[in-house]
């Protein structure tokens, strides 16, 4: 191994560093690794790396000396100045037309700014989005890259060959490129935001089916084991069912009924509602599953208020095999609603940022390997496929057609759930968003006759087309 160069370069041998670094390994490639704290790299080699092909370095300059040119050095450190630092360290010892490569959930933002540095300093840089979590960056993930448009060629045959593999003779890899500077870091993202929404929507179905219905834990692994046979099938559906099979190690019962109902979130979540509202889209189930995690934070304030505050405590009443079928079918609506809210803001900012997007290929890279890894996905990138240019997923046939199956039961859940006292906030926003997304006039005629009216805002008529802005003296006309 010492005269021959190695293809690939990683930094960071924290777990998704180490099981990224097995992975391109496992493909036929030399990886040379380093980490901050050197003896990781003793480690590693003793370890699990432990006659593979690998070479341990204990010096950035030794990284890279390892590596073959264009050098492709991956960076799988803690996004945020770390990243910075070691590029800075980096550039030195790299020749032009090497490729830097940050792996971590950094926000776009930072991948546009390093990207056009990097690139100041003749090198090559890629920001990807890596989905899968441990087990994914070992066996298979969804990877999202953007960047330097010329480095691709030269990571192409690793990406794709670690990735995940999907289509009838699973040989289709869930990564392609998507764009310039930070646009493989917003679609990851925006997968992150989708995310947040899935996993709050299948919250609060289990949280009717089991306050509402009296469901067991038993009795919820065979709905949720149902539910992943059909249109629901998907990575975050089987992974509930498995969940509520799990009895407490500790003690009697079942361990997820011990758990504290407090959720944490690193904020990617966050920062596509915030991005949202920049561009002026409504990614309302994105932020209402952020806030609701917020809410869920607030424990001690809760108990509080659960001794003060009363609601009404009444079970459903009614057909148990029914409710149960409706409360997929609202789950599935609203999933759609998420989903098309996603891209929606993909849209949006492949304009703002002049990124050319394929939005078929991106629902491809979530359909294995990411956590929102769906069945579903294929129906999305079908849509796409039909019509590149489609306005919103709900304006597809297929789509429009299930949500129209789905509405009344969707409704019911809804109205259900407000009747019972059940939070349900996810599921009322997606029907939210439905409506308002269909109504051909809203209530905004009045929001800008109040605007214009204490601010002078003014407002264009609905029967002057293309005259205006308007502004009245409000006061002056009243009667």
């Amino acid at each position: 191994m010492a005269d021959k160069k190695c293809d690939f370069g990683l930094i960071g041998l924290a777990v998704m560093g180490e099981n990224l670094a097995l992975n391109v390994e496992s493909r036929g490639f030399s990886v040379a690794v380093f980490n901050r704290t050197v003896s990781k790299v003793d480690d590693f080699l003793a370890g699990r790396a432990a006659g593979k092909n690998f070479v341990g370095t204990h010096s950035l300059e030794e990284l890279v000396e390892s590596l073959a040119t264009p050098r492709k050095v991956m960076l799988m450190v803690k996004a945020g100045p770390a990243v910075d630092d070691f590029i800075e360290q980096l550039i030195p010892f790299l020749s032009p037309g090497d490729i830097i490569i940050d792996g971590g959930n950094t926000h776009f933002s930072e991948t546009e700014r390093r990207t056009q540095y990097v690139e100041s300093k003749g090198l090559r840089y890629i920001g990807t989005g890596v989905s899968g979590g441990e087990e994914g960056a070992l066996k298979g993930p969804s990877i999202m890259p953007g960047g330097s448009p010329d480095a691709w060629p030269h990571v192409k045959p690793i990406f794709q060959a670690i990735a995940a593999k999907v289509g009838p003779n699973n040989d289709i890899p869930c990564c392609e490129w998507i764009g310039p500077r930070g646009a493989g870091h917003y679609v990851k993202m925006v997968h992150n935001g989708i995310e947040y929404g899935d996993m709050q929507l299948i919250c609060e179905a289990y949280w009717m089916l089991r306050n509402a219905l009296g469901l067991s834990n038993e009795e919820l692994y065979d709905v949720f084991a149902e539910w992943n046979r059909g249109d629901l099938d998907s990575y975050l559906i089987e992974i509930t069912r498995d969940i509520f099979s799990v009895k407490d190690p500790e003690g009697d019962g079942h361990l997820v009924d011990k758990i504290l109902d407090t959720a944490g979130a690193k904020g990617t979540g966050k920062w596509m509602s915030q991005l949202a509202l920049d561009l002026g889209v409504p990614s309302t189930l994105v932020t209402e599953a952020g806030y609701a995690r917020c809410l869920s934070a607030m424990k001690d304030a809760r108990v509080r208020a659960s001794k003060a505050l009363k609601g009404p405590a009444a079970k459903f009443r009614g057909d148990r095999e029914k409710f149960i079928e409706e409360i997929r079918q609202a789950l599935y609506a609203s999933k759609i609603c998420s989903y098309a809210q996603g891209f929606v803001q993909l849209q949006a900012a492949a304009k703002e940022h002049d990124w050319p997007l394929e939005f078929g290929s991106i629902a491809l890279l979530w359909r294995g390997g990411c956590i929102i890894r769906a069945v579903f996905l294929q129906r999305i990138k079908e849509a796409f496929d039909k019509d590149p240019n489609l306005e919103n997923l709900l304006l597809n046939p297929y789509f429009k057609s299930a949500v129209r199956k789905s509405q009344t039961a969707w409704r019911h859940v809804v109205t259900t759930a407000v009747r019972l006292g059940i939070p349900t906030p996810a599921f009322a926003t997606a029907l939210a968003y439905y409506d308002g997304y269909r109504s051909e006039r809203l209530p905004a005629n009045l929001l800008q006759a109040q605007r214009d009216y204490f601010g002078a805002h003014t407002y264009h008529r609905v029967d002057k087309p293309g005259e205006g802005p308007f502004h009245t003296e409000w006061l002056q006309l009243r009667r």
